[in-house]
């Protein structure tokens, strides 16, 4: 059989894929593995990236998220999308309960046995779950997705179409194939639904949040809304959102579907997924037994419900029925309570992140919430915990001032993440306080507390940081970091490497020191698999060659919090080696920001007039953080033991700062020196300088190179092809160089 073309292989991997998209989200028949899908992907995606030609804008591979976006326009909604009226109770209720909203539209509508309604007797209704997730229109043009919209305020939403486009679950084309030999496809087609994040990825994002040191996601829509305004599309993509229909907007042609339940049936003909009424008749009873049913199952669905959605089928029925001053007559959503139990608090741990902070979890006496049983739960941060505050009109509110031995209110947040809500006062109060951490629990390292005044009312605190960046709770993510090409350049020691030699065991890997004392385990690295003779050699070779990179790129490379490459280098500037830098006064740390006194500007030769004094990145608020670490006996370890490893602390930058200040006093070549404390973005592509290289040469100069435009920027140098960084500095009024009269400058400052 002939190998088929690129352009057939290509159509036919593209309509493979979207096959299984729809049989898996529409149908939930799976035609392949999620192996196999990604294999098929990949190998589309390779033969796009061998002919061009033969892109195109809706291939599935253009589902993985493309470039960053600005921000979000504003659209008006064709058809408003309007909220719906909500009741806790399924009979009467003073009326707002269900039976209540049924007699109400009953009567309107003239049923109930008087056969003088639209038709007939009582109205036909269907009910389904209402998912907690985010509302949005997606407008599809000839069968196309056009535009994606949020719901906003109903009259008008955010287009975010970029990052719907990375829904597997969404069609960028309807269906023909399925659809079109039964449903016309029409000219435009609205389909309102709900993009949700499903349980199984939602829990898998926050294993990874909790192993990176971030805040949990407490909720599934929460998260779902946060991801949906991601403006990187490829966060987006690697979140895996759901997405399933449950209602229309504008529709061009008016036979498209007489009910809902119509209009269900078509949209998952033209694949587009939609859920499966739990009820479709025109007894109220069957109703409310469908949802009492559905109240002990929704525990099991891979998506978070709070409701059902119960509504009169017939469109023309609807219209009918119209509105009140604020939702539509034919619509009410019963919202399934909040689960709540109390147990008794035993202890609190702390947790440190892999970015150092430091969370509290509440352990607590097993009790079974909404299926599970619970012994865990979070606690947020410390500010909270100790926050005595509660409602003043309701006594009985819970206090979040929570003490060991407290009987306490646990919930789920979306039904997904145990919480404590607060304290059951009436129960009696724990006799021990929790005390936030002063040193990290595990390294017992220096500890930032976030916001700095909370140090002195810790009831404003928002988090607590370990800032030891060789704490053992860190340390895999730091080394990977350390050794990476813009801090140490290791070639060698990636991620799979770190991660083999720490799985070893028996090769020490627990500080960036020990990277250096790696060449004494030659034949252990040696032992381990894929690593060759030449592959250990390299390795070696590259962490020698690391030992001369200097305190600037040793300092940028630890993750000390705070101080980053444009910071490690302002220091290095400043401070002729480590042992300088360790000795300095915290003010020294921020001398723009603390002018000193003239003895100590002498002594370290910084200029006579306070407004001339250096850039170092840190100011009021960081420089105690970077100086209580430097000051640590952590810090002064670490430091130690580089140097015994024969790693240089010497500052590379600077003698030539030096001279280009002793220079610029004595009217000398960089007296010229435009660079000299400003703020400069690079965008484009220039002919004469990678992007790294000039941005080392302009630090060296004494400026700061930032990756975003901002009304701190100075000057913006621009090459060819600049994108949103230049429409940016045009808004902003800010000043622009060509290539040109960088290099003037450049010349003018003897660089």
């Amino acid at each position: 059989m002939p190998k088929p073309s690129p352009a057939a292989r290509v159509a036919e991997l593209r309509s493979l894929l979207e096959r299984a998209n729809i049989a898996y989200y529409t149908h939930a028949a799976p035609i392949m593995s999620d192996a196999e899908f990604d294999r098929l992907l990949a190998e589309l995606a390779q033969l796009e990236r061998e002919h061009p030609e033969l892109d195109d804008p809706d291939s599935p591979t253009h589902r993985v998220g493309g470039e960053p976006v600005a921000g979000f326009r504003t659209v008006r909604h064709a058809v408003p999308m309007l909220s719906i009226e909500n009741t806790y109770s399924l009979g009467h209720d003073s009326g707002r309960g269900l039976l209540d909203w049924f007699d109400r539209v009953r009567d309107t509508a003239g049923g109930g046995g008087a056969r003088g309604g639209l038709f007939g007797d009582d109205p036909v209704l269907i009910a389904d779950a209402k998912i907690d997730g985010v509302a949005v229109s997606l407008r599809y043009e000839r069968g196309r997705l056009a535009q994606a919209v949020t719901r906003g305020d109903g009259t008008q939403g955010d287009d975010v179409t970029a990052n719907v486009r990375t829904i597997r679950a969404v069609p960028l084309r309807l269906d023909a194939a399925g659809g079109a030999g039964r449903v016309k496809i029409p000219d435009v087609l609205e389909v309102r639904g709900e993009i949700y994040f499903p349980l199984r990825e939602f829990e898998r994002v926050n294993r990874e949040r909790e192993a990176e040191g971030e805040d949990l996601f407490l909720n599934p829509r929460n998260a779902a809304a946060g991801t949906l305004k991601q403006l990187d599309p490829r966060v987006t993509a690697s979140r895996r959102l759901g997405f399933v229909a449950h209602g229309k907007g504008e529709i061009s042609d008016a036979k498209f579907a007489a009910s809902h339940s119509e209009l269900l049936e078509r949209l998952k003909a033209l694949g587009v997924p939609v859920n499966p009424p739990l009820a479709h008749t025109a007894d109220i009873r069957e109703i409310v037994s469908a949802i009492e049913k559905f109240d002990s199952a929704r525990h099991r669905q891979p998506y978070a419900i709070d409701g059902v959605v119960v509504r009169v089928d017939s469109f023309a029925l609807q219209e009918r029925l119209g509105f009140t001053s604020k939702v539509p007559r034919a619509f009410i959503a019963y919202k399934f309570p909040a689960e709540r139990k109390t147990t008794v608090l035993k202890a609190v741990d702390f947790q440190v992140g892999k970015t150092g902070k430091i969370t509290p979890r509440a352990v607590m006496e097993p009790v079974l919430l909404a299926g599970t049983v619970v012994q865990h739960a979070t606690l947020h941060n410390f500010g909270r915990v100790l926050d005595a505050s509660t409602n003043p009109d309701d006594p009985a509110a819970p206090r979040t001032d929570i003490r060991i031995g407290d009987t306490v209110y646990v919930e789920k947040a979306g039904e997904i993440i145990p919480y404590v809500a607060g304290v059951a006062v009436e129960k009696g109060r724990g006799r021990h306080r929790i005390v936030p951490p002063s040193h990290c629990p595990v390294c017992k390292g220096p500890v930032e507390v976030e916001p700095p005044e909370a140090r002195d009312d810790p009831k404003l605190e928002t988090a607590r940081r370990c800032v030891n960046p060789e704490c053992p709770a860190q340390i895999r993510e730091r080394i990977i970091w350390f050794a990476g090409r813009r801090q140490m350049d290791i070639e060698g020691l990636g991620e799979k490497t770190v991660d083999q030699i720490i799985a070893a065991g028996d090769i020490p890997l627990r500080t960036f020191a020990d990277i250096f004392h790696l060449h004494e385990h030659r034949d252990k690295l040696l032992a381990l698999e894929r690593m060759g003779e030449k592959k250990v050699d390299n390795l070696l070779a590259g962490i020698e060659a690391a030992k001369s990179r200097g305190m600037a790129r040793v300092l940028a490379g630890m993750g000390i919090r705070h101080v980053g490459d444009a910071t490690a280098k302002a220091l290095a500037r400043q401070f002729p080696d480590i042992d300088a830098l360790l000795a300095a006064e915290e003010w020294q740390l921020r001398p723009k920001d603390a002018a000193g006194n003239k003895a100590e500007r002498e002594k370290y030769g910084l200029p006579s007039d306070p407004k001339d004094l250096p850039e170092t990145g840190l100011g009021r608020l960081t420089a105690p953080v970077v100086h209580d670490y430097l000051h640590s006996r952590v810090a002064r370890h670490t430091f130690a033991e580089l140097k015994k490893a024969g790693v240089d602390l010497t500052s590379h930058e600077y003698a030539a700062a030096r001279a280009r200040a002793a220079a610029a006093r004595s009217g000398g070549a960089a007296a010229g020196n435009p660079f000299a404390g400003k703020t400069i973005v690079i965008t484009g592509t220039l002919e004469n300088y990678e992007r790294e290289d000039l941005k080392a040469i302009l630090e060296n100069l004494g400026a700061r190179v930032s990756g975003s435009v901002s009304r701190n920027t100075d000057f913006v140098i621009v090459g060819a092809n600049a994108g949103s960084k230049l429409d940016k500095a045009r808004e902003l009024g800010i000043e622009t160089w060509d290539e040109a009269r960088l290099l003037k400058a450049l010349e003018k400052a003897d660089a």
